[in-house]
């Protein structure tokens, strides 16, 4: 790989596809371009795992939009995945094949065993190289990984079926946000995540880290009510389920640093959240600067080199 090279990850997650485009030079990357768009497409699954045909064109729309982005790139440069819902889908192999169509480039559905492996590498690319033991935490939109680490090396590592998107289709159907809506659904989540206290026990790791959509929307909503910036602890989960208890409704709700595409889905990714501060006794959530595509990115600096 020469110094300036080009690169680009594509994720389709459940809530939102992304594009980060980077300069690599001397085994690191700068963002040189970004593109998020809210495609919610784990929201457009039938009661057959059958992907809508309003949610395919969705999100074919956008991937002609990136594709239009990538035009002049190598395969060798691009790296595209997708993650849960294209892993429940059964109708997944018309969706991808017109998708990596208007993209340019061939998009993989990547195990959630695999998900974990990059968001790790994600991670731990943007972290000062200690030996500290990490808890690594992503909550998407239809699956939560885990992953505990010493450093750079993984031990073990975990996905699971629950995410904001789904918890919110699931317990919060109609953005009523109630007590008793919360309570149900991290219990629930609770019951989903319990297995990983065998791997996730406080005594297992040093420090713990959240990555993604949910923990970043989480942490803005705090920042702009004057909680300390880059961490989340149990006292702002505690304040912000009150604030979005006294709103009542998800479409009432008016608070800064919550931007308009995380309101339908915020219930379901605050009650996760929550189940995993209890489960896995958190105290402190740092907040992860790298994620699922930056670990795709290191591993086309490292195929390319």
């Amino acid at each position: 790989m020469q110094d300036g090279s080009r690169l680009a990850a594509v994720d389709l997650g459940s809530n939102s596809f992304r594009l980060e485009i980077v300069q690599a030079a001397a085994g690191q990357f700068a963002r040189s371009d970004y593109l998020k768009e809210t495609v919610r497409l784990g929201s457009g699954l039938d009661n057959q795992s059958r992907l809508t045909p309003q949610a395919m064109r969705k999100g074919w729309d956008c991937m002609a939009r990136f594709g239009e982005r990538l035009r002049a790139f190598s395969p060798q440069a691009v790296s595209a995945v997708a993650t849960q819902t294209l892993r429940e889908a059964s109708n997944r192999a018309e969706f991808l094949n017109q998708a990596s169509e208007l993209l340019g480039f061939r998009i993989e559905t990547i195990s959630g065993d695999e998900e974990a492996r990059l968001i790790y590498q994600g991670v731990v690319q943007a972290l000062p190289d200690a030996h500290e033991r990490r808890l690594v935490i992503d909550i998407g939109g239809r699956s939560t990984e885990l992953i505990v680490g010493n450093g750079a090396r993984i031990q073990q590592m975990a996905s699971y079926p629950v995410g904001s998107v789904i918890w919110s289709m699931l317990y919060f159907p109609k953005g009523d946000l109630t007590a008793a809506a919360f309570a149900t659904a991290e219990e629930a989540a609770r019951a989903v995540l319990t297995p990983a206290c065998a791997f996730c026990a406080p005594h297992q790791w040093d420090v713990a880290y959240g990555s993604a959509g949910t923990v970043n929307a989480v942490v803005d909503v705090l920042a702009a009510a004057g909680w300390p910036a880059g961490h989340l602890s149990q006292g702002g989960l505690d304040w912000l389920l009150a604030k979005l208890l006294l709103a009542h409704s998800a479409g009432q709700l008016s608070m800064m640093g919550l931007r308009e595409d995380r309101k339908a889905i915020i219930g379901g990714g605050l009650s996760v959240l929550r189940a995993l501060f209890a489960l896995l006794n958190i105290t402190r959530l740092e907040q992860a600067q790298g994620g699922l595509r930056h670990g795709l990115l290191m591993n086309l600096m490292r195929d390319t080199a």
